[in-house]
């Protein structure tokens, strides 16, 4: 495969390099204490739904500017068509310029709703719902979260429990939904529900809906990690109408709509160019005499160290070449199937592999958590705590290599064990 670009693709990389160089604000600087969301398209001291609100008012302006720029390119959301806020560009466009943003180090705007829900909207929404939602995402405006999980369902998605009951024009909503990344800060929220308790297999039952984060009877509660960070939340429903008119697909068939985003989900390009950056640095970082100062010198360690190194480099390049071949399948008109899946389970893996590498450079200097001090300020000590969710963010990496099993190599699904 030849992935260099096209005379075409090579002009509009440069111009995304030039309007980052002109349009990104200078007063929009990385925090270096701030934890990153865990999303793949994090770009390290920026967390964009989180400073859109901050109470420091130089970094929310710098964040509106940001978005407000985008939105004049119609580059928050550039896949979409220019009617709802898009810039209708390629998927390999789009592609390019997630790309050169994060090698710019400067961060995406409105992910989840631009990336996820947006997409599913094209395919799956109304009129109605497509021009109710699409231009506020597209302007930077709307932040939205995703309401997947629940308590004791583990990855068994199917089994979840909040229930929706049909009364009227509304669906009255009850039940709870945890792990949802960035739902405090969200003014929307997209979520399943089981509307019919009986259906068999389970997936038939459950309906998809969009839900107004700030409707009567929505309770939302942060969470705090082992890092001290609150990325995502619980959320409690009791009594939550919600319009009929806010469905989206069909009553009951709302699984194959969550399938639509989810696919969505595991295609992108930023964790590549996030595992770049944290290489590179660390090598560079490795060369300085503050580097060497902290290094492991145990005999055989720079060896070691040197192999664990280009072994890492070596994946993220392959990681890069899934990242592009899943995107060609898209360019080709193809929603992301189960290559998106060997995308997401090779990249959950190699994050935990690159923060153990980080951490063995350092021996027990890796384990300081203050960054004031600390080796490479800390980096990979909280890299590796970041990375212990990757391999099941998004789906564990058990569902994956399910999803790469019978969809990618067709085989068959595995038999329930008798007693």
């Amino acid at each position: 495969m030849n992935w260099d670009d096209t005379p075409e693709q090579a002009a509009f990389r440069d111009e995304v390099r030039a309007f980052v160089r002109e349009r990104f604000p200078a007063s929009y600087r990385p925090d270096g204490e701030a934890e990153q969301s865990l999303e793949p398209e994090d770009v390290r001291g920026y967390n964009w739904p989180v400073d859109r609100m901050s109470d420091d008012p130089v970094r929310r302006d710098g964040a509106r500017a940001w978005a407000a720029a985008l939105a004049e390119r119609g580059w928050i959301a550039p896949h979409w068509p220019r009617e709802y806020g898009g810039a209708g560009l390629s998927a390999m466009e789009e592609f390019v310029l997630q790309e050169e943003m994060m090698r710019a180090r400067v961060p995406t705007v409105n992910g989840i709703g631009a990336f996820l829900l947006g997409p599913t909207l094209l395919v799956h929404g109304t009129e109605r719902q497509k021009a109710a939602h699409l231009p506020g995402i597209a302007r930077g405006e709307v932040t939205w979260a995703q309401g997947f999980s629940e308590p004791g369902s583990g990855s068994d998605l199917a089994s979840l429990r909040t229930r929706a009951v049909r009364d009227g024009d509304a669906y009255v909503l009850n039940g709870q939904k945890v792990w949802t990344s960035l739902g405090q800060y969200a003014d929307w929220l997209f979520v399943l529900a089981r509307t019919d308790a009986e259906a068999v297999p389970k997936h038939r039952g459950i309906t998809f809906l969009l839900v107004d984060a700030r409707a009567p009877g929505v309770t939302v509660r942060p969470i705090t990690d082992l890092r001290g960070a609150a990325p995502f939340c619980e959320i409690f429903f009791e009594d939550v109408r919600v319009p009929a008119a806010d469905r989206v697909g069909e009553e009951n068939r709302g699984w194959y709509v969550a399938m639509t985003a989810l696919g969505f989900e595991r295609a992108g390009i930023g964790a590549t160019v996030k595992y770049e950056h944290a290489l590179a640095d660390l090598v560079s970082y490795l060369r300085t005499d503050e580097g060497r100062a902290f290094a492991r010198t145990d005999p055989g360690a720079a060896a070691s160290l040197r192999r664990e190194i280009a072994l890492r480099y070596a994946e993220v390049r392959v990681l890069y070449n899934l990242a592009r071949y899943t995107v060609s399948r898209q360019a080709a008109g193809e929603e992301p199937g189960y290559e998106a899946s060997v995308n997401q389970l090779f990249g959950a893996e190699l994050h935990q592999r690159l923060a153990r590498t980080g951490a063995r450079a350092f021996g027990g200097s890796a384990a300081r958590w203050r960054r004031d001090g600390a080796p490479l300020a800390a980096a990979f000590t909280h890299m590796r705590l970041d990375a212990v969710a990757s391999t099941f963010l998004g789906g564990t990496t058990e569902i994956q290599r399910n999803v790469i099993a019978t969809r990618g190599l067709n085989l068959p699904r595995p038999r329930p064990r008798t007693p």
